[in-house]
């Protein structure tokens, strides 16, 4: 394991259970400590992963961890960052993945000198195909960035950005993976509408997807010039293109990564 030694997560929810699975699968004897209110979701969480600690106070995890990893809601935050307030000493690093929480807001609650990181992953990290991006808070170091990233880089690919553009990061690779999941369950239920079987259409539809992303990753080429490369001339990806220009799927998509960009801003206040 890197220098993250005790690993704290206040919060046991999906995003870091995605997070925790991701750090397990690259290190067996990664340390790890969760805390979380709810009394089935611990039950849940000491079954399923039995080399963790799991608490119900969050004072005592953080007291615990040398990295802690804030993964509550936003609308939880300031109650949390109120009771471990006292614990946080300069030694360990703060690490949040609340979507819309400014850094400064983190600094501000704790006290000065907190070390923040704010970190913002999506739920493939479960898989180990993660997307994460990561900024420093005013306080954090560059080790502290390091540190982070090499966390993260255990669920996938980990980008650095500044913090003006993490909103836009929560809009698109954020909230993405549910728009590329509405995306394949329509392609599969279009299968089964021309009479495909439901398991047929399903698999295709995920491998397609798979096999596209793939093909954009390991090429480096252009998504435009990957989409010619199958559109020919009077074909049926031509007639189907149409279509999907006709209902303005582009401008669909790209709406819906700027509400959710603009939803992560006003979780933040801004």
């Amino acid at each position: 394991m890197t220098d993250s030694k005790r690993i704290a997560f206040l919060g046991g929810g999906n995003m870091a259970e995605a997070i925790i699975r991701g750090l397990i699968r690259e290190d067996t004897a990664a340390e790890l400590m969760i805390a979380e209110i709810s009394a089935e979701r611990r039950d849940y969480l000491t079954r399923s992963y039995p080399n963790a600690q799991v608490l119900e106070s969050a004072a005592d995890t953080a007291a615990w961890g040398d990295v802690v990893i804030l993964s509550v809601k936003p609308q939880q935050s300031a109650a949390v960052l109120s009771g471990i307030k006292q614990i946080v000493t300069p030694d360990k690093l703060i690490v949040s993945i609340m979507a819309g929480v400014r850094s400064a807001s983190i600094e501000e609650a704790l006290g000065s000198g907190a070390r923040v990181v704010r970190v913002m992953p999506n739920t493939p990290a479960l898989v180990g195909a993660g997307a994460t991006a990561i900024c420093s808070g005013s306080c954090a170091t560059a080790g502290d960035l390091d540190r982070v990233e090499a966390i993260f880089a255990r669920t996938g690919l980990v980008v650095r950005v500044d913090e003006k553009q993490m909103d836009a990061v929560t809009g698109l690779s954020g909230s993405g993976p549910a728009y590329v999941f509405t995306f394949i369950e329509a392609l599969s239920d279009a299968g089964v509408k021309n009479g495909l079987s439901r398991d047929v259409s399903a698999k295709l539809a995920v491998q397609t997807v798979l096999g596209a992303a793939r093909m954009l990753a390991e090429t480096g080429e252009h998504p435009a010039q990957l989409r010619e490369k199958v559109t020919s001339p009077g074909g049926t990806t031509i007639a189907g293109l149409h279509v999907l220009e006709n209902g303005c799927f582009r401008g669909t998509i790209m709406d819906a990564v700027e509400a959710a960009t603009v939803r992560s801003k006003e979780l933040a206040g801004k």
